[in-house]
């Protein structure tokens, strides 16, 4: 686990500041799909229902870009946006054999996506055997990882952007399913100190 204290955060609100305050409660046509966009910011509260805990959001010119591409710096490239690194116990018949279904089983749900061998032992900073599969489009990860969440089984899956910083990858910026597995990210780091000698810098 990342020490936080470790990295600079950007303020989630930059690009937002000096704006019109947001409602402090739900209207009454806030979840209403029949009722004009322009009718959101009704002074009727709602009292009752899922919508009396909800938040009435302002409209928006357009969508968030967040929708079709990555956030600045997770790349949008051919390196694919994030890794999904799902792990079993090499030692464990039936998780050996888990691991080699969902595999095959993505590979034939999702053939979009890039999914590499299943390693049978530890390799890299991963202490147990996995196999990995990369995304590149945020509608991608929107429809694999539900689908992970729901059919990894007894395994367990770690979900890390890739921004060209693999040790905070790893870490700071890296989502666990299932038990979290601990990482060699002294290895991560000893391979980002050695990345400026292999590049004759």
């Amino acid at each position: 686990m990342a020490d936080p204290s470790l990295y600079t955060y950007t303020s989630p609100l930059e690009g937002y500041e000096n704006l019109e305050p947001l409602a402090e409660y739900a209207s009454a046509s806030a979840h209403n799909t029949e009722r004009s966009r322009t009718d959101l910011f009704s002074s009727e509260k709602v009292t009752e229902g899922p919508d009396a805990k909800s938040y009435v959001n302002p409209p928006t010119k357009q969508q968030s870009s967040a929708y079709k591409s990555f956030a600045d710096p997770i790349t949008n490239g051919t390196r694919g946006g994030f890794d999904i690194h799902i792990y079993f116990l090499q030692t464990d018949e039936s998780e050996v054999a888990f691991a080699t279904a969902l595999h095959e089983r993505i590979r034939r749900e999702f053939p979009e996506l890039r999914v590499y061998r299943v390693w049978d032992r530890p390799v890299g900073p991963h202490p147990v055997a996995m196999f990995e599969v990369n995304v590149f489009t945020p509608e991608q990860f929107g429809a694999f990882i539900p689908w992970l969440v729901i059919n990894r089984g007894p395994l367990s899956a770690l979900i890390h952007p890739n921004t060209g910083d693999d040790v905070r990858d790893h870490t700071q910026r890296a989502t666990w399913m299932g038990q979290p597995i601990p990482l060699q990210v002294g290895m991560l780091r000893r391979l980002r100190q050695e990345k400026p000698k292999t590049n004759g810098s």
